[in-house]
């Protein structure tokens, strides 16, 4: 484990590669709640949360010696922890829609404070509720596309329609959402879907 940090961490870091399990305890107890409450912003799953948070430790210390520290432990956890979080994400179809807005801007994540992250669940509702808004084929085919992972072949093919009225459906739809979603710009969390739905 190497990186950058205060003399203090590095001295706690250096402890746990030596096995100190005190060392280890010391980031468990400092990170444990408030990485769980951070997953769970993404999972909506406090159980769920918490076992993934247990296994960002379990590899944590069984890695101790080779994980590379770039700037701080706390960041290396959080890090962590988004990742996973979106891999749970991923392997859940009913986050498709959601997952997606996220991944789409997966890099602006990185610089945005972690207080901030508390606009999640509203924007998860705004979301879901402008998808509600849609026309009822659109939608349909909205959620086909996003939630299924259907082609726009497949769609037409499922639907007994064209793939241009497909097209045309997708392309109502974006703009639609997007409509509903620009008064609520000041949120943060609408660069997310500005980005994947552009």
């Amino acid at each position: 484990m190497a990186g950058s940090g205060n003399q203090e961490e590095q001295f706690i870091i250096q402890r746990m590669i030596e096995g100190d399990k005190r060392a280890f305890k010391y980031f468990f107890d400092k990170y444990y709640r408030e990485l769980c409450n951070f997953v769970n912003i993404y999972l909506k799953d406090e159980m769920l949360a918490e076992e993934v948070v247990q296994d960002i430790f379990v590899y944590f210390w069984e890695n101790k010696q080779k994980i590379k520290i770039h700037s701080s432990v706390k960041a290396y956890l959080f890090g962590a922890s988004k990742y996973k979080s979106l891999n749970v994400l991923r392997s859940q179809k009913d986050n498709l829609v959601w997952f997606d807005a996220i991944e789409a801007s997966e890099s602006y994540i990185d610089e945005i404070p972690m207080e901030q992250f508390s606009g999640i669940e509203e924007f998860r509702q705004i979301l879901n509720d402008a998808i509600l808004q849609l026309p009822e084929k659109c939608r349909e085919i909205f959620l086909l596309s996003k939630k299924q992972e259907l082609s726009n072949k497949q769609i037409a093919e499922q639907l007994g329609v064209s793939v241009k009225t497909v097209e045309n459906q997708m392309t109502i739809a974006l703009k639609k959402l997007r409509s509903c979603l620009e008064p609520h710009r000041d949120k943060i969390f609408l660069l997310f879907l500005l980005d994947f739905f552009k």
